[in-house]
């Protein structure tokens, strides 16, 4: 079976998700689409499938599912079109720049029934198998997840109302591990450092202090002054053991000793390869994740991102 698919968005990640698509025997791009109709052609040329100006045309070309790489700001219409067209679809994290969107859209799918995949692609680490495994057993008492980086280069990031800002748009990977290795957070209490630069007003930095559901306790810093990624992933403290883990590698300490290892699944490929994988009748990867799974981590990226931009305790949505 060859599995036909659109792709929405030509930017530098939804490039990326077009090369990996392109390089699966059993998938064929029908087509690309982009406001842009430079960068649109120049990775349908690249691919090897057609450039299309709109997503009216995209759909017409009869996918069997469409990829939604859309910059946070600009989603809501492409998934109510999909969804219109009753096709499955995968959409690049975050959901959207705030929290109604994304509450709207997931509501939409439920009642939709389609299948759904989200950009979360830390959760196909094999790494992050091995902390679920290192910390199985033990209670988690403490939490510290971290995004100490640069600021991209879109103009639009650095607009609260475009990107949603770093925390839902960068650390959002880094909590949806804290949200799967030590459970759900219940309030989130934070402050934020306002960034001095004109035209934006994404802080420069943000800290915030988590209560639980469990009972344990965690923090959460974010920064985007710095000239390149210098820290991302989080400490996860349980009973007799600590677990540091990042994209690149994870750290185990326990009372018998040390270890580290690193990945060896590129989880970049794997979470594609996992959407296809679903379409085409196998069993679902444990990593995938679907829109209403995003969903609860996108909620409590938004009541991080809330309680630094008023300095008040704010509720996780839902919880």
């Amino acid at each position: 079976m060859t599995l036909r698919v659109g792709l929405v968005g030509a930017g530098g990640v939804g490039a990326r998700h077009a090369r990996t698509l392109a390089g699966f025997e059993d998938v064929e791009l029908v087509g690309v689409c982009d406001q842009v109709a430079g960068s649109r052609e120049a990775l349908a040329a690249e691919v090897g499938a057609p450039a299309v100006a709109d997503l009216d045309a995209l759909l017409a070309a009869r996918p069997d599912a469409v990829w939604l790489c859309v910059p946070p700001f600009a989603h809501g219409e492409p998934e109510r079109a999909v969804l219109r067209a009753g096709l499955p679809f995968f959409v690049e994290k975050p959901l959207a720049a705030d929290l109604a969107t994304a509450e709207e859209l997931a509501r939409a799918v439920a009642g939709s029934g389609v299948p759904t995949a989200t950009g979360y692609h830390w959760r196909h680490l094999d790494t992050v198998a091995a902390a679920r495994s290192a910390l199985d057993g033990g209670t988690v008492r403490l939490v510290q997840a971290r995004w100490w980086g640069t600021t991209p280069p879109p103009a639009w990031w650095g607009r609260a109302d475009r990107s949603g800002g770093q925390v839902v748009e960068q650390a959002t990977h880094v909590l949806d591990l804290l949200r799967l290795l030590a459970g759900e957070v219940a309030e989130v209490t934070g402050l934020a450092a306002a960034s001095g630069r004109e035209g934006r007003d994404v802080p420069d930095a943000t800290a915030a202090v988590l209560r639980l559901e469990s009972g344990a306790v965690g923090t959460v810093s974010t920064s985007c002054v710095l000239p390149a990624l210098t820290a991302a992933g989080l400490d996860v403290v349980a009973d007799g053991r600590v677990v540091h883990l990042t994209e690149s590698s994870v750290q185990i300490t326990t009372r018998e000793g040390g270890s580290t290892a690193e990945p060896t699944v590129d989880a970049r490929t794997a979470v594609d390869r996992a959407f296809v994988d679903l379409l085409a009748g196998r069993p679902a990867a444990p990593g995938l994740v679907d829109v209403a799974e995003a969903l609860r981590t996108h909620r409590l990226a938004w009541a991080v991102a809330e309680a630094a931009r008023t300095g008040a305790t704010v509720r996780v949505a839902g919880r």
